[in-house]
């Protein structure tokens, strides 16, 4: 995947406004750190954290600075704050590999239980950790269903997507104005199903045109809400740069 910028966010974004939309009918809002929020059902997803990242790259030689999983485990303590859910839902690649729940140092550990604490939590399996998180607070799923929505890693083909909430792909979306092109990280959505941002500070970006992710959407009805610096720009997929 195409690397993009390091998913840092000014300290007033905490006060950014949240866009409104809807997935097979269901209302949610979409908050510029990256989170999904169903309000009507206290609900709070996030995908594609990627934790201890850093790590993984180091236990094959390849040294990457290791503060990712501290900056993303704050960036959703800010989330977690701010909505102050009663669920919240990892939809898979919490870790970067298999065994980075396991290795991962105590004082993340404990940053997860404060946020988890009073709320209940779902871990989605992905295909970077398909064996679950160790010693971590929570429940461990294949998929969540819950009323008109289902909640999986990676989307899938058929009539079962309407209503689908997935991760996995990591989607990005390129805007021009005024002769500057500008790629950011983005919420994709068609009304029928959504594809979530990866979360995770150290995560690359699929842009919307590839071809993986052909068949998708209704492209007509698809809307491409990207992560800007301090507010969401929601942008008609015709509008896209090419």
């Amino acid at each position: 995947m195409t690397r993009i910028a390091l998913a840092t966010a000014p300290p007033d974004l905490a006060f950014a406004p949240v866009v409104e939309t809807a997935v097979n009918g269901v209302h949610a809002l979409l908050d510029p750190l990256g989170g999904l929020v169903l309000p009507d059902d206290g609900i709070l997803v996030v995908s594609d954290l990627h934790l201890e990242k850093g790590a993984a790259f180091a236990r094959r030689g390849m040294m990457l600075p290791p503060y990712d999983t501290l900056a993303t485990l704050k960036l959703l303590a800010r989330l977690v704050d701010r909505h102050d859910p009663k669920v919240v839902v990892s939809l898979g690649d919490t870790f970067h590999d298999r065994v980075g729940a396991a290795m991962m140092p105590q004082p993340f550990r404990e940053m997860i239980a404060a946020m988890a604490r009073g709320r209940e939590w779902i871990w989605i399996a992905g295909n970077h950790d398909p064996d679950g998180v160790a010693d971590l607070p929570g429940v461990f799923l294949d998929t969540f269903r819950h009323g008109a929505l289902t909640f999986r890693h990676e989307p899938s083909l058929g009539p079962s997507t309407r209503g689908e909430i997935a991760g996995h792909l990591h989607p990005a979306a390129v805007v021009t104005r005024r002769e500057k092109s500008v790629r950011r990280a983005c919420f994709a959505t068609d009304g029928a199903r959504l594809i979530m941002p990866a979360f995770g500070v150290t995560t690359g970006g699929l842009d919307l045109r590839h071809k993986a992710m052909t068949g998708l959407f209704d492209r007509a009805a698809l809307i491409a809400h990207l992560l800007g610096r301090d507010r969401i720009y929601s942008v008609r997929f015709s509008n896209l740069a090419g």
